[in-house]
């Protein structure tokens, strides 16, 4: 016997708004004109490409109107994620109907000339595009690529109490990794802290061309499933409209009902144990409500839905009046007036003001983002009292400062640490001085900095859900920081990749406010990892990054502590960047003061007059260094050069901000060409010691006047080795470097000759030393930079 939660006119009302919905779904993906059929449908009506999913919008229409209603009676603060985006014309829908879209975009009004608008601009030149985009009010989620919509919802929920993110899972999506293990984000959710996730599985059992898994399996092992992932899991399933309204009526109300008693129980101090939070498990079919039959073959609730379910095109003009037929059947003459504005007694039915799900405003980040408080990091400094003559773990003294910014914004609740459980092993473990890692699964004696509440999120070994979480957390209006071994933020490759589109798009969007940088800090990198080997060496993200548009991306590789104690702190009070800090957590020499830091990091690049010898005279080779280790082996490397030739003529040029290479037409940090001459020379050759691969320095720098640029940096060699024997392999150490200018300079003659043959020794030296006892040679670890005389 169904429920009836819903009194007749109710429903009556819900079923017309989401026959509403569909009418303008389907309305985008084919119509040009005759928005309202005032006439019968014709070829020319329809778009010349018509491009859309149908598939699962019909289902996240049905969702919408449901939560509307529970918004309503429920008071709540929600918003929507549609994790199938590519159903875009169902948001977009919604948020026209409950009057969200046409506040943004008054164009497209609220009659046939908007209807007519609305329709046209989908998927067509100049428009919209057919996902839930960063043009669709209410959206932090284009879902454009599959996999990272719970993540999302979980951090937006994260420090925001108040907060419900009804979070729409497609059966499809269900199957990628980092969704699979978003399911255990509720080991991580403090239902006093933090708000709630209410996810709805949608299993309209079809991906593109094959059956979903989720879908297939029984009843009992989906249920099963999701339980042992920590869910109470309510199923609303069918296909009869009327049943299926009452059906998800009552279930929506009960599990908003179980969320309110967790948090109730947990905020009065009553709950003690790990709740088990619900979710909604909605099957429907495919193409719910579309065509049921196009040519002979079975379409509504098969995989023939997921796309466009009818071609209408040159090949297939009959198919004209089918479209016809379908959109008449939604009734748009009982959901529209005249001059085509929803009727009232269905426009009633959505939220109003800031509760329409398309006008939440953490679903417009900026909004609600408040600048950190950000402690002196001057205070954070290493004394340097000369160059190379103190040595650091430059990441465990960033530790000291990130401990006072959590201690400063503690109160507030809106910055948090991210990372797939490598906190303190990349040396960060000061910021446990003052909080603790979250998480509220069990504990046992012996374990560490766990609690229910902490501002630190690293218990997960899952770089996915860590950037996931981060990201719903920014773009909710927070701030963080995202540390992460080198070679394995390559994990998230692609999430980033959306990330900075997101960031570009909006850019673009003046009613979109700028949100806080997404920041990223790779240690334990590639020249650290000698112990790990050569799966753990690949410094690569770097040139996926710089791919990215100029006005996004920003890249920093400072050479000592009181280098990355400037750039952190510049990076966590920028907006709408994604910045990428690249920093050694093993001592290392220290060059600078804070006082030289802040100037060389401000100015991002500069001459260390200090390392060289060429003042007041021409260089007669250019030493460039970016990275702390290939600066450590470029002034090595220096050293033996003024020590054995002293009449050559050095400079050095360190590059901390790595996008000063490029041209300053094509990055905003860029050099011009007479500033960039000016460091390079325009003839002389260039030594280039960095830290990633050595064609992203030739890429950055193609432009330039200077052709005598020789790069050296990762090649793709490493194994369990020593420290210097990684350099080595890689031809990045000193010995190699002093080579590569004499083989640069015949000028130097025999007396060069003789040099070459020397580092050629200490290279076979080195070997030799190594393979006995297991450790660089002494003069390798007690080196100490001595300035020139």
């Amino acid at each position: 016997m169904t429920t009836r939660t819903l009194e007749p006119d109710l429903l009556h009302r819900m079923d017309a708004y989401w026959r509403a919905a569909n009418y303008l779904s389907v309305g985008q993906i084919y119509l040009y004109d005759n928005p309202l059929l005032k006439r019968p449908v014709e070829f020319a009506d329809v778009k010349p490409l018509v491009v859309g999913h149908w598939g699962t919008t019909p289902g996240q229409n049905f969702i919408y109107v449901h939560l509307n209603r529970a918004i309503k009676k429920y008071d709540l603060d929600m918003f929507y994620i549609a994790g199938p985006g590519h159903g875009g014309p169902a948001l977009v829908a919604n948020t026209y109907l409950e009057g969200s879209y046409t506040e943004i975009y008054p164009d497209i009004s609220q009659d046939e000339a908007g209807l007519k608008k609305l329709f046209t601009q989908f998927s067509f030149p100049g428009g919209i595009s057919s996902h839930v985009a960063p043009t669709t009010p209410g959206s932090i989620h284009e879902g454009g690529e599959l996999g990272y919509s719970l993540s999302h919802a979980f951090g937006a929920a994260f420090d925001n109490p108040d907060l419900i993110v009804a979070c729409v899972i497609g059966d499809g999506e269900a199957e990628t990794g980092p969704l699979a293990t978003a399911w255990h984000s509720t080991k991580f959710l403090n239902p006093i802290e933090d708000g709630a996730v209410l996810p709805i599985l949608h299993l309209n059992g079809y991906k593109i061309s094959n059956p979903t898994v989720l879908a297939r399996i029984e009843h009992e092992e989906l249920d099963q499933f999701l339980r042992g992932c920590g869910w109470e899991p309510h199923f609303v399933e069918g296909d009869e409209p009327e049943a299926m309204h009452q059906l998800m009526a009552a279930t929506v109300d009960k599990t908003i009902e179980a969320i309110r008693a967790i948090q109730a129980d947990a905020r009065t101090g009553v709950g003690g144990t790990r709740p088990r939070w619900p979710m909604i498990v909605l099957r429907s079919p495919k193409g719910w409500t579309g065509p049921k039959v196009v040519d002979g073959l079975a379409i509504e609730g098969t995989f023939r839905a997921h796309q466009v379910p009818l071609l209408v095109d040159g090949e297939h003009p009959g198919h004209v009046e089918q479209l016809d037929a379908w959109m008449r059947s939604y009734k748009p003459e009982e959901l529209f007036d005249e001059t085509g504005r929803l009727l009232p007694d269905l426009a009633a039915l959505a939220p109003a003001g800031e509760q329409r799900m398309g006008a939440n405003r953490h679903t417009n980040g900026g909004l609600l983002l408040r600048d950190l408080r950000m402690p002196d990091f001057r205070d954070h400094a290493v004394t340097v009292p000369a160059p190379g003559a103190v040595r650091a773990q430059d990441t465990a003294v960033l530790g000291t400062f990130l401990r006072d910014v959590v201690r400063l914004n503690a109160e507030q609740r809106n910055f948090r640490i991210f990372g797939p459980d490598e906190t303190l092993s990349n040396m960060l473990g000061a910021v446990f001085e003052v909080t603790d890692r979250q998480w509220e699964a069990r504990t046992v004696e012996g374990d560490e900095f766990l609690a229910p509440a902490g501002l630190v999120l690293d218990s997960m070994l899952s770089e996915h859900q860590s950037e996931g979480w981060l990201e719903g957390y920014l773009l909710t209006g927070r701030h963080g920081l995202f540390n992460c071994y080198e070679a394995f933020i390559h994990i998230v490759d692609s999430m980033f990749n959306q990330h900075a589109k997101w960031l570009k798009v909006t850019k673009a969007l003046p009613w979109r406010r700028d949100i806080a940088s997404l920041n990223y800090l790779l240690a334990s990198h590639v020249w650290q990892q000698d112990h790990n080997g050569f799966t753990h060496q690949d410094p690569g993200f770097l040139d996926h990054v710089v791919n990215k548009k100029a006005d996004i991306v920003r890249v920093y590789l400072p050479p000592d502590a009181n280098c990355l104690l400037s750039v952190a702190d510049h990076c966590l009070r920028s907006r709408h960047y994604v910045n990428v800090i690249v920093a050694g957590k093993h001592a290392m020499p220290q060059w600078l003061s804070m006082q030289q830091a802040v100037v060389h990091c401000t100015e991002g690049i500069g001459i260390w007059e200090w390392a060289g010898n060429d003042r007041g005279a021409e260089p007669d080779v250019v030493l460039a260094c970016c990275g702390d280790t290939p600066t450590l082996e470029v002034l090595a490397a220096a050293t033996i050069l003024r020590e054995n030739l002293p009449e050559l003529k050095i400079r050095v040029v360190n590059v901390v901000d790595l996008m000063k290479l490029q041209s300053a037409s094509e990055h905003p940090h860029g050099l011009s060409d007479s500033d960039y001459d000016s460091l390079f020379t325009r003839d002389k050759h260039i030594i280039f010691a960095f830290h990633g691969y050595p064609t992203l320095i030739h890429r950055l720098t193609y432009r330039r006047t200077n052709r005598n640029l020789h790069v050296r940096g990762y090649i793709e060699e490493g194994t369990i080795t020593t420290a210097f024997d990684m350099r080595v392999q890689n031809r990045l150490d000193r010995f190699h470097l002093v080579s590569d200018v004499i083989d640069r300079l015949p000028q130097l003659g025999a007396t060069g000759d003789y040099l070459k043959q020397t580092m050629a020794d200490k290279l076979v030296e080195h070997a030799r030393y190594i393979d006995i006892h297991g450790q660089d040679l002494p003069e390798i670890r007690d080196w100490v930079w001595t300035p020139p005389q």
